[in-house]
């Protein structure tokens, strides 16, 4: 008996009989692959480690641990099989990871431009040290040749019995090496992880290779099979929410406002982490964000805008942003909905002649962005290859050389263009070296509250070379420039927010505090300089906004958000008599977050589950809790504008109705053909 190759087969040792310990050898000739690809795709923290070695030899074993009870030659044929599937599908990742920075996934595979993009590409990605791991084919493939040469390659019932012990013994061993790492990991550092999708590669980190390829396909078919079809009667509530809400954008698309920057570029800032509280506000005797207070006195600036992230963190602010719609209560749109379709403001802006463009100096597939930024609309994604790191800071390129590279790009856009940067530098857990920034926290330095503030004003210098620059180059008075935090700082001490407060936090604070990101919009010809702007608002908001300054109607558009910059001018008197415009401050708009929570400016509804005794109703001028129907209206609001965009985005509904408009504009030229 020979573990790992001939349990039970009676054969005296031969030449040939190391090829008989061919489980043996397949799986150490794949750790061997599967280490070189860990090291090849270089992803920072991710070196292996023991749990990770344990992981990947017992993924093995399961894959392969069956062939144990098959004659010799078979085996060794499976093997040879398995071998050559298993480098083919490593090899194909390390081809998309050089290109895409992700791991190849099912939705990918669907869209053939993303997988189709490698074609013209792979001999550049190609690299001579790829050969090492096909170094062991030859042998993988005469072993089963060589074999039958030296024997009669094994009977079925020779040894059946014990060969079938091994296996399930062996079988154990792999699923007790694969699943108790991934087990700790999930209930420790990675908690969380597998709900928020966050990157293909930090699943694998976790699952290793093909654990996460298994994984991938189990999370599509559950998305895709298991979710019920929505009901006709949901479907027509969701057309309903949004015929009204489009016809309230047609309503305020009658204002003297609606168009007058039709033509300008737009230029967006998603600024990472950057809250509302920071802004305006010195710290042991200096200003946090001086460039950006200065900004203000040449801009429209909203002190009541808030983020509506979900899990999706970063890639729920870009969703709510640029599409207008709540993100998913679990995971990230950008990496479980890529086959909808959305009406989007890059595509949008497209259709209008409009290049587009997207620039963040990270891995590209961190959040699906490669797949998801073109599906929206995006023309060029400058994503991490595409920059010089010449100044490293934090997670990636500094955010100084990031927007100096980037609007060094500005030239090659066609005109007019949107731009939309993502920066980085203001990324949790803030570790920026000292030479980055000369603030001094004071009390708070060493602690997360302190690096947070010397990141942001790091961050608030880099945008305000970023501004100077607009302004020499003559693009300031050109373009549309908006600025907004994407969400909060996720430090929730409340030990180190009282420190700067200098004073006790009410409960209500903590969470307004998290919620509130600024909302900065600097106009081309400076209109509205200076102006604080205190209507509720939130992300969804933000595409609304600048299609309205630019004269793009978005009444038959699927969108949860309303403009909030309109004017009380313009159009006909007769038709503003009869149809007045609807004025934003005193609309009663309410904000509603994907957890339930809500706010109309006047009462804040914190909601909690019911085993912690359900959601609260504040007053916001006493800051206290109040009765709970107050709220009523402000929450039954909040519910259905919810309720509609998860239906929007979870079941496609936008491509759904696109496609019955087609179908039916087809049927009308049919029949009158006809």
């Amino acid at each position: 008996m020979r573990l790992f190759g001939f349990a039970g087969d009676s054969a005296p040792l031969r030449p040939s009989a190391f090829l008989r310990c061919g489980l043996a050898l397949f799986v150490s000739a794949m750790m061997v692959k599967l280490a070189l690809f860990n090291r090849w795709i270089g992803v920072r923290y991710m070196e292996w480690t023991v749990d990770d070695v344990l992981v990947a030899g017992g993924t093995l074993l399961l894959l392969a641990g069956w062939t144990l009870i098959v004659p010799v030659r078979a085996r060794l044929m499976a093997l040879a099989v398995l071998n050559v599937s298993l480098t083919m599908i490593l090899y194909a990742d390390l081809l998309y990871f050089r290109y895409f920075r992700d791991l190849i996934s099912v939705p990918a595979l669907l869209q053939a431009g993303q997988v189709g993009a490698l074609g013209g590409s792979i001999a550049a990605l190609t690299e001579p040290k790829d050969l090492l791991l096909f170094a062991d084919w030859p042998l993988a493939l005469l072993a089963p040749l060589l074999a039958g040469r030296h024997g009669r390659g094994g009977r079925t019932g020779s040894g059946f019995g014990i060969r079938a012990a091994i296996c399930a013994g062996l079988y154990a061993a792999g699923f007790l090496m694969a699943a108790l790492p991934v087990r700790g990991a999930k209930t420790g550092w990675a908690a969380g992880l597998f709900g928020a999708d966050w990157w293909n590669v930090s699943i694998y980190n976790v699952v290793g290779l093909f654990g996460f390829h298994a994984y991938d396909v189990y999370r599509y078919m559950k998305q895709e099979f298991a979710g019920k079809p929505l009901a006709a009667e949901a479907e027509a509530e969701a057309a309903a929410w949004f015929a009204h809400r489009g016809t309230e954008r047609e309503a305020m698309a009658r204002d003297g406002l609606f168009g007058r920057y039709a033509g300008s570029n737009v230029i967006v800032i998603q600024a990472e982490a950057l809250q509302f509280f920071v802004i305006g506000r010195e710290w042991n005797g200096q200003p946090i964000t001086p460039r950006l207070n200065e900004l203000l006195r040449e801009s429209v600036y909203f002190d009541r805008f808030f983020h509506q992230t979900a899990q999706g963190r970063t890639s729920d602010a870009e969703f709510a942003a640029l599409c207008s719609q709540h993100p998913l209560a679990a995971g990230s749109v950008f990496v479980r909905h890529t086959d909808h379709d959305f009406d989007c403001l890059p595509g949008i802006l497209k259709e209008a002649g409009y290049g587009t463009a997207a620039f963040h100096a990270y891995d590209g597939g961190f959040w699906n962005r490669n797949v998801m930024y073109a599906r929206i609309g995006f023309d060029r994604f400058f994503s991490r290859q595409d920059f010089v790191m010449d100044e490293p800071v934090g997670w990636s390129l500094g955010d100084r050389s990031f927007l100096r590279q980037s609007l060094n790009r500005f030239d090659g856009l066609s005109r007019p263009f949107f731009a939309f940067l993502v920066t980085l530098s203001g990324h949790h857990p803030y570790d920026l070296p000292a030479s980055a920034t000369l603030f001094d926290a004071g009390g708070l330095e060493g602690t997360l509250f302190g690096n947070y503030l010397a990141a942001v004003h790091y961050v608030d210098a880099a945008i305000g070379e970023f501004v100077d620059r607009l302004k020499a180059e003559r693009l300031w008075e050109r373009s549309i420039v908006v600025i907004y935090g994407d969400h909060d700082l996720s430090i929730t001490d409340r030990e180190l927010w009282e420190r700067f407060l200098g004073r006790p936090l009410e409960e209500h604070e903590r969470h307004l505090l998290l919620r509130s990101v600024p909302l900065i919009v600097r106009l081309p010809d400076g209109a509205f300089a200076g102006e604080v702007r205190s209507v509720p608002a939130g992300q969804i908001d933000i595409a609304p906004t600048i299609l309205h300054l630019l004269g793009i109607g978005t009444g038959g558009r699927i969108m949860a958000g309303l403009p909030l910059i309109t004017g009380p001018e313009g159009g006909p008197a007769a038709d503003r008599a009869n149809r007045p415009v609807p004025d934003p401050e005193t609309a009663g708009r309410v904000i509603a977050f994907r957890n339930g929570s809500c706010t109309d400016g006047r009462l804040y509804y914190a909601a909690r589950p019911p085993e912690e005794g359900g959601g609260v109703c504040f007053d916001l001028e006493t800051g206290r809790p109040t009765d709970g129907a107050r709220c009523a209206e402000a929450r039954r609001a909040a519910e259905a504008e919810i309720a509609a965009s998860a239906r929007v985005v979870e079941h496609g509904l936008v491509g759904q109705w696109r496609g019955a408009e087609t179908d039916g504009k087809k049927a009308k030229i049919a029949g009158r053909a006809g």
